[in-house]
């Protein structure tokens, strides 16, 4: 079967990135790769069609949209031979169901990908499994806001938490994320499908949001809401440049900046909620 490679360059990647991807998911695109300049989709030849994404071509924040044919070359080998394995320095390996052999990282974490999407090629997601292992995790309540494939939450539980609770608002995300719990046999990781608003009367000590800068801006209430007094908050999905403004927003709602960590312009900033 051939596919279709939609790829698409912003003016303005945050947020219309996460639109796109909600968007083009609704409309039978399987895959997402996000790049440099915006993201390529993929989606059966059979299903495609110009007038699927017409609706587009007429936003501002699009400087350039194009499509092209991926024959099929065996196409799930060709791309298998071309993903792989992610490792977070000696701590982890992430790997794919298909990649066979040993790996000297102190910890394995099996995820089916969407292509390369969410499953720790990403530079967000490295820094946030890196620094899980530098915190102490044994025994917390952690949410995953925003969960994905649901490979931090898996992580989390790895790394001896009690409880997790990894909701996501994008149906293809709460399924593969489903998966991936059973994939990895975890116990302690509930995956949940819907907003912030299923928030409401839970209590966590430590939560990650590996989510976008506007996102982040709108939930830092309902974080302060959720959260123990010290707890922690991991905030992912943006870049360096963006730390200013969203520490100056989290203040207002309790929370003290400890640090930032970087990688290739990418950041995750850590929190402490003082009530």
């Amino acid at each position: 079967m051939n596919y279709i490679e939609l790829s698409i360059t912003f003016n303005q990647i945050d947020p219309w990135r996460d639109i796109m991807v909600s968007n083009l998911a609704e409309k039978g695109f399987e895959s997402f790769v996000e790049t440099k300049t915006g993201l390529q989709s993929y989606i059966p030849e059979n299903d495609f069609s110009e007038e699927l994404i017409h609706e587009y071509s007429s936003l501002e924040a699009i400087t350039e949209m194009k499509f092209k044919t991926i024959q099929d070359e065996n196409w799930n080998a060709e791309w298998e031979k071309n993903f792989d394995p992610v490792f977070v320095e000696d701590k982890l390996a992430i790997i794919a169901p298909f990649h066979k052999g040993e790996y000297s990282q102190n910890m394995v974490i099996t995820i089916q990908p969407q292509m390369s999407f969410g499953t720790g090629h990403h530079q967000t997601t490295w820094l946030a499994s890196k620094r899980l292992f530098e915190l102490e995790v044994k025994g917390k309540r952690v949410l995953d806001m925003g969960t994905g494939t649901g490979i931090l939450a898996v992580l989390a539980e790895k790394l001896g938490a009690a409880d997790i609770y990894a909701p996501d608002i994008d149906e293809w995300s709460y399924r593969n994320a489903q998966e991936n719990v059973a994939l990895n046999s975890c116990s302690n990781v509930t995956i949940d499908h819907g907003d912030h608003t299923l928030l409401v009367g839970r209590t966590f000590d430590l939560i990650i949001a590996n989510i976008n800068k506007n996102i982040l801006i709108s939930h830092f209430e309902h974080y302060a809401a959720a959260l123990v007094n010290d707890g922690v908050l991991l905030i992912s999905g943006f870049f360096e440049t963006d730390k200013s403004d969203l520490v100056a927003h989290a203040e207002k709602f309790g929370f003290l900046f400890e640090r930032i960590d970087t990688k290739d312009e990418w950041a995750l900033i850590q929190l402490t909620l003082k009530k």
